[in-house]
């Protein structure tokens, strides 16, 4: 096994942020920039807004950051309704092609429909087929644009009617914001793995986003999350609710909780931040069973993401909590320089160690997760040549070992290194004094689901909620 087979960076990469806007006072533009701003963790490869008043439609979408495409183009979106979407590539590649809202034109009926998803479908392949069969030409190779073509082209005789018709024909992660001249949409597939909820600005001003971060960035009250299954409606008589075909249980991806989510929202009812703060109490009683606390000195995060497990982990432990990493603000999470021996340097670009906080301690380094572990071992080696005298890695989640088909990017089970290495293996493969992954019993019990039966945990044992049967292929 070579350094390669641990490629890129030691972290899953991000899926989708989703918003969308209704008001029947203002031009909606403003607002859904602040809110994609918002969501801008959720994906830095390209961003897309539309917008309409009714009878017009304007679009403009690019590469990069919020601030890299809408620098001077904001302006030109008009309207009264508008849906937009930050982006991070899994299925069909980062092209500009890729790039979302995608629209399309009715083929029956007249009109038009835009649509942005977040997650990833597992039978992509075979609507693709089926569409292309009948004659449909598509623009890009995103799954995204099979569920736009499935709408546009179904016979139903209501837009709604179009809508549950078609995604009761698709399998997988979906949560989408739609849009047509005179209706907002919000879907939420019946598995709800992937997040979405409903807020509220004024009277007759609606929003929809990805996560509630979103709706306190634009001033609009949290009304609810959107139910698995279901699709909510607005238009301008108010809100209304239908519901796709319901699943016997539920698949909300775990590692939102864990990474994806912004510490300050609010999922399902449940706290992210202190979802994470209570993953970390159960690191340290879990670590605290094999280790002598008088063996360790501080605990110290790998930020951002592990600080609020770092802080469970301190107040559980008794150990203090001490910043021993600073982040560099300016270099977001796609930092990546494209060749192997430049990763050690965006590591470096990305953290950096304040060695009076280090020198002769025995340290307890937190992270949310290890995926490849090159990351990993670079920070040991940071901690190290600051002075650490020991470092003992524990991580707020379980051992990685299989890929994600729901819209996460984990590429091939061989790069994931707690599938081809043990965890004593991996220690030593990353040069940590010790490691410790939090148990998934410990994790589903920090999250209040001892039974297992609404998260979706795949990722740390290969049991699917759906067939991804296509996908492997």
């Amino acid at each position: 096994m070579t350094e390669d087979d641990f490629d890129d960076f030691d972290k899953l990469n991000e899926k989708c942020g989703l918003f969308g806007f209704w008001s029947e006072k203002r031009s909606v533009a403003d607002v859904c920039y602040l809110g994609l701003f918002a969501l801008q963790h959720r994906g830095q490869e390209g961003a897309g807004i539309v917008t309409t008043d009714g009878m017009h439609i304007d679009i403009e979408k690019g590469a990069g950051l919020m601030t890299d495409v809408f620098r001077k183009r904001l302006p030109s979106l008009k309207g009264h309704c508008g849906i937009g979407h930050v982006r991070y590539s899994t299925f069909g590649g980062s092209s500009f092609e890729n790039i979302q809202p995608f629209l399309a034109s009715f083929v029956k009926g007249g009109g038009f429909i835009s649509l942005a998803h977040n997650g990833s479908l597992t039978n992509a392949k075979k609507i693709r087929t089926m569409l292309e069969a009948d004659g449909c030409r598509f623009q890009s190779t995103s799954d995204s644009e099979s569920m736009l073509n499935l709408i546009a082209h179904s016979t139903e005789r209501t837009i709604e009617e179009k809508i549950l018709r078609s995604l009761n024909e698709v399998e997988g992660a979906f949560s989408l914001v739609i849009m047509t001249g005179d209706k907002l949409f919000g879907v939420r597939d019946p598995l709800s793995f992937r997040p979405l909820c409903i807020g509220k600005i004024d009277e007759g001003e609606f929003v929809i986003a990805s996560e509630s971060c979103a709706l306190d960035a634009v001033g609009a009250d949290f009304i609810r999350d959107v139910a698995p299954g279901e699709m909510v409606v607005i238009d301008k008589s108010g809100l209304h609710s239908y519901f796709l075909k319901q699943k016997d249980r539920l698949s909300f991806c775990v590692f939102e909780y864990i990474y994806f989510a912004r510490p300050d929202s609010v999922i399902d009812g449940r706290g992210v931040w202190q979802a994470r703060y209570d993953m970390g109490r159960q690191l340290a009683r879990e670590f605290l069973t094999l280790h002598d606390k008088s063996g360790v000195d501080i605990v110290v995060p790998v930020p951002d993401t592990g600080i609020a497990a770092a802080i469970g982990f301190a107040a559980e432990s008794g150990l203090p909590y001490v910043e021993g990493l600073i982040k560099n603000r300016y270099v977001g999470r796609t930092f990546i320089l494209p060749e192997q021996k430049s990763r050690k340097a965006s590591v470096d670009m990305k953290l950096n160690p304040i060695r009076e906080n280090l020198r002769g301690k025995r340290v307890v380094l937190i992270d949310d997760s290890i995926v490849r572990g090159t990351t990993s071992a670079r920070l040991i080696e940071l901690l190290r040549h600051a002075g650490a005298l020991e470092v003992h890695m524990c991580v707020s989640s379980p051992p990685i070992t299989h890929p994600c088909y729901y819209g996460i990017d984990t590429s091939k089970r061989k790069e994931l290194i707690a599938s081809v290495l043990s965890e004593n293996d991996t220690g030593q493969k990353i040069g940590t004094d010790s490691l410790r992954y939090l148990s998934l019993e410990g994790l589903l019990d920090a999250l209040d689901d001892s039974a297992d039966t609404c998260m979706c945990t795949a990722c740390f044992h290969g049991r699917y909620p759906t067939d991804v049967g296509e996908v492997q292929e």
